[in-house]
C-alpha cells in the first residue's frame, strides 16, 4: 500500500511538473515570436518593391521580392568620389580592430591586476569602477582634444584608439581572471613556463567565455556607433556606415518617403552583422552568464 501511494504520488508530481513546464515553454515561444515580429518585418520590407511599401492595408510579408531597394541605397549614399562599399569597409575595419585591441588590452590588464597584484592595484580598480559612472559622451570633449593634438583627426586611429580601453570590458575580464586557480599558474611556472606561455596557453582558454561576450558587446557598440565618427571625422572618405546612412533618413520628409525602400535596406544591412555575430557566439555568451553567478 505504501509503494502504491509512492508510485501514485511520483506520477502526480511528474505530471504536474511536466504540465507546468509546458506552460512555461508555450509562454516563451509566444514571447519569442512576438519579439521577432519587428525583425521579420524589417527583413521583409527590405525586399519589398515600392508598390508594396505603401499598399493599404499593409502586408507583413513580401510577395514579389526584389533587390531594387539595395541598388537605390547605393545610388543614394554612394558618389563618384566615395563608393558605398567604402562606408562598409570603414565600419568593418574600425569595428574589427577595436574588438581585437579591446580583447588584448582588457585581458592583459585584467590578468595582471587580478593575479600579479602590483602596488596600488586596489586604487586602480576603484578608479576603473568610478569610470563606469560616466557616459562615453561625457568624455568626448577631452578625447577630441587628445586626438586633435596628436594629429589623428580623419584617421582610423581616431575611430579605434579612444574606444579600446573601456572600463566595463576590463571589469568583466577581471571577474573571470580572478577565477583562475593560482595553483594552476604556479604549476606552470614550476614546469618552466614563462609569463607569455602561461598567458597564451593557460589564461586565454579560461577567458574564452568572456572574450565571446566582449566580442559581441564591443562589435555591436562600434558597428552602430554614430556619434564618434561624427566628431572625429570630417572627410567623406572616412565616414562609417551609420554616419553615411543618416543622409538618407535625415533628409526632407518628401525625399525620406521616396527613399523608404532604401531606408529599409539600410536597416537590414546594419542589423544583419550584429545578428550573425551574436548567433555565432551565443553558446559562449550563455556560458559567461552561467559563470557570472559562480564565485571563485
Amino acid at each position: 500500500m505504501i509503494k502504491y501511494r509512492n508510485i501514485r504520488i511520483g506520477k502526480k508530481i511528474r505530471l504536474h511538473f511536466s504540465g507546468s513546464w509546458m506552460i512555461v515553454y508555450l509562454f516563451m515561444i509566444a514571447l519569442v515570436t512576438f519579439t521577432s515580429l519587428p525583425l521579420i518585418y524589417m527583413v521583409s520590407t527590405a525586399f519589398k518593391p515600392i508598390e508594396e511599401l505603401f499598399v493599404f492595408p499593409p502586408r507583413f510579408f513580401v510577395r514579389r521580392p526584389t533587390l531594387e531597394n539595395f541598388s537605390d541605397l547605393m545610388i543614394a549614399v554612394g558618389s563618384s568620389a566615395v563608393p558605398f562599399t567604402r562606408y562598409i569597409f570603414n565600419s568593418f575595419v574600425t569595428a574589427a580592430a577595436t574588438v581585437l585591441l579591446t580583447l588584448i588590452v582588457s585581458s592583459l590588464g585584467a590578468y595582471g591586476l587580478a593575479k600579479h597584484k602590483p602596488a596600488g592595484s586596489g586604487i586602480i580598480f576603484v578608479i576603473i569602477l568610478g569610470a563606469l559612472m560616466f557616459s562615453t559622451h561625457v568624455t568626448q570633449i577631452p578625447s577630441y582634444m587628445v586626438v586633435s593634438s596628436l594629429g589623428m583627426i580623419n584617421t582610423y586611429g581616431a575611430l579605434i584608439i579612444p574606444k579600446v580601453a573601456v572600463a566595463y570590458n576590463f571589469f568583466l575580464m577581471k571577474q573571470f581572471a580572478e577565477q583562475i586557480p593560482n595553483e594552476y599558474l604556479e604549476s606552470a611556472r614550476i614546469d618552466g613556463a614563462n609569463e607569455i606561455t602561461i598567458f597564451v596557453k593557460l589564461v586565454i582558454p579560461f577567458l574564452k567565455p568572456a572574450w565571446a561576450t566582449l566580442t559581441v558587446l564591443s562589435f555591436i557598440s562600434n558597428w552602430n556607433d554614430y556619434f564618434t565618427p561624427l566628431i572625429f571625422t570630417s572627410s567623406q572618405a572616412m565616414k562609417t556606415l551609420p554616419l553615411a546612412l543618416q543622409t538618407i533618413a535625415g533628409g526632407p520628409a518628401t525625399s525620406s518617403i521616396g527613399r523608404a525602400g532604401a531606408v529599409a535596406a539600410a536597416t537590414f544591412l546594419m542589423t544583419m552583422p550584429t545578428i550573425i555575430i551574436f548567433t555565432s557566439m551565443q553558446a559562449h555568451v550563455m556560458e559567461t552568464m552561467v559563470h557570472s553567478g559562480i564565485k571563485a
